[in-house]
C-alpha cells in the first residue's frame, strides 16, 4: 500500500511539472511567449494569445508553425492626433538581428502574407514591418519553421506593439503611409493635440542630425532645455539648464540642423524617440495662447 502511494505522489509531481513548464512558456502578465521547437512535432501549429499593447517572441529552435493572436486590452476607438477616431489599430514587428530558422507571415481573413523571410548570414538586419487592423478584422501573425539540418543555432525572436493608427505616422515601414503624409507639418489642431497625447514633450534646440541609411531615418540630436512630458527617460544629463537626447524621423523627410528653439512631440517606438509635431516654439506660443483664450485648448501646458 505504501509503495502504492509514493507511485501517486509521483504521477501527481511529473503532471505537474508538466503543466508548470507548459504554463512558463508565457510571462506573468501574458505580454511575451518564449518557447522551444523541440517539443513540437512536425508539421504541428502551436497557438498563442498574448494581450498586451507591446511584448516579445522568442522561439528556440524553430520546428512546426505557431499561431500568434494579439488581443491586447485597448481602448475600443482610437484617437488621432487631429483628434479624430477611427478604431484603426496599427502594429508594428521588429525581428532581432539574429532572426533565424522561420518565416513570419501576416495571416489576414486566411490569407498569408510574408512581413520577415529566413535570413542568411550575410543578409542585412530585417526592417520593422507595420500593418493595420480594422476593428472585428481577423488578423493573426503565422510563424513556419524552415528546414535545416542543424537547428541548433536557430532562435526567431522580434518584438511587438500594437497602437492607434496615429502611431503608423512613427513607422520605419513605407507601407502604412506614404512620405508625404508623414513629413507634412502639423496643423495647429494636430500640435494642441500632439501636447495631450505624445509620449514626450519637449522644448529644445537641434544640435545635429545625423543620417542612418540602415535605418532609413535621421537621427535628430536634441538639447532640451525643458522637459514638459516623458514616458520613459529619453533625455538625461547633469546639467540643471539642459539635457540631451535623440529624436528619430524617416530619412526623407530631409530634417537639417538649424538655430531657434522648437516644441519636440512624438512617441516611443521600440524603446526610441520619434518624431511626431515639431513647431518653432514661438509658433506653439502663438496657437496655444489664442485657443487658450478661446477656451479651445484639449490640456494646460505651463507655457513660458
Amino acid at each position: 500500500m505504501f509503495g502504492f502511494g509514493v507511485w501517486i505522489n509521483a504521477i501527481w509531481i511529473l503532471l505537474f511539472a508538466i503543466f508548470h513548464v507548459s504554463l512558463s512558456n508565457y510571462s506573468e502578465d501574458q505580454c511575451s511567449w518564449r518557447g522551444s521547437g523541440l517539443s513540437q512535432q512536425q508539421g504541428s501549429v502551436e497557438q498563442i494569445s498574448l494581450h498586451c499593447s507591446e511584448g516579445t517572441l522568442d522561439w528556440l529552435y524553430p520546428k512546426g508553425a505557431l499561431r500568434l493572436t494579439l488581443s491586447p486590452r485597448l481602448p475600443s476607438v482610437a484617437v488621432g492626433p487631429s483628434g479624430s477616431s477611427s478604431g484603426l489599430i496599427t502594429a508594428c514587428v521588429k525581428p532581432s538581428e539574429q532572426f533565424h530558422g522561420a518565416q513570419l507571415y501576416l495571416e489576414r481573413d486566411g490569407v498569408l502574407e510574408l512581413l520577415v523571410g529566413d535570413r542568411l548570414e550575410s543578409s542585412p538586419p530585417p526592417r520593422v514591418r507595420c500593418f493595420s487592423r480594422l476593428p472585428g478584422e481577423r488578423v493573426a501573425l503565422f510563424l513556419q519553421a524552415t528546414p535545416h539540418q542543424d537547428i541548433s543555432r536557430r532562435i526567431a525572436s522580434f518584438r511587438y506593439e500594437l497602437r492607434g493608427d496615429w502611431t503608423a505616422r512613427l513607422s520605419l515601414d513605407s507601407n502604412p503611409i506614404s512620405s508625404e503624409d508623414a513629413c507634412r507639418p502639423c496643423n495647429n489642431t494636430e500640435i494642441l493635440m500632439a501636447v495631450c497625447t505624445s509620449d514626450f514633450v519637449v522644448r529644445g534646440n537641434i544640435r545635429s542630425v545625423v543620417e542612418d541609411e540602415n535605418l532609413r531615418a535621421a537621427v535628430i540630436k536634441v538639447s532640451a532645455t525643458r522637459v514638459f512630458r516623458q514616458k520613459y527617460a529619453l533625455f538625461t544629463g547633469n546639467s540643471r539648464l539642459s539635457s540631451r537626447g535623440e529624436i528619430r524621423t524617416l530619412l526623407q523627410c530631409g530634417v537639417k540642423p538649424g538655430p531657434g528653439s522648437f516644441l519636440f512631440t512624438g512617441r516611443v517606438h521600440f524603446g526610441e524617440a520619434w518624431l511626431g509635431c515639431a513647431p518653432r516654439y514661438k509658433d506653439f506660443q502663438r496657437a496655444y495662447t489664442i485657443a487658450k483664450a478661446a477656451q479651445q485648448i484639449p490640456c494646460e501646458l505651463p507655457v513660458d
